[in-house]
């Protein structure tokens, strides 16, 4: 009976941590502020991804911060860059995802990034993005990043 009594604790210290994980529903504005020069970094590297699946195209869901996005478009000021929802798997271990906008053309998008998100006492968020241009061929000629 003892035995049974230090299993049942043992068992509610683990739940937590077994039950943490949850589906978020997530939703990420890139957006450039037009007043401040763009700041041309290294070229985004070929591994962007950082070995993060993709976000695929039916794991898309509807957007539901668009007025905010046409509000921030219809001034001279802000350029939204992205807008993807999405419903991701979060825990405690911070899960990845590699976002990709416009055509791509030999691996790179002309915007390319990957965010992970945790969940601890606060949600953690780490973004890393890059604006690309490219030429006709596909190659990457210049860089501009955008890290959190």
């Amino acid at each position: 009976m003892r035995a049974i009594r230090c299993l049942t604790l043992l068992l509610v210290l683990f739940a937590p941590a077994a039950f943490a994980e949850g589906l978020y529903q997530v939703e990420m504005l890139l957006v450039r502020q037009n007043s401040v020069p763009a700041i041309t970094s290294q070229f985004a590297p070929e591994d962007w991804s950082a070995g993060a699946p993709r976000l695929e195209k039916d794991a898309e869901r509807r957007l539901a911060l668009e007025d905010e996005a046409t509000r921030l478009e219809a001034t001279a000021d802000y350029t939204v860059l992205m807008h993807k929802a999405w419903q991701q798997q979060v825990g405690s271990e911070p899960s990845r995802i590699a976002l990709g906008e416009g055509a791509e053309q030999f691996g790179h998008f002309p915007i390319e990034g990957n965010l992970s998100i945790a969940e601890g006492r606060f949600i953690a968020v780490e973004a890393n993005f890059w604006v690309n241009q490219l030429d006709g061929n596909g190659n990457v000629l210049q860089s501009e990043q955008f890290k959190q």
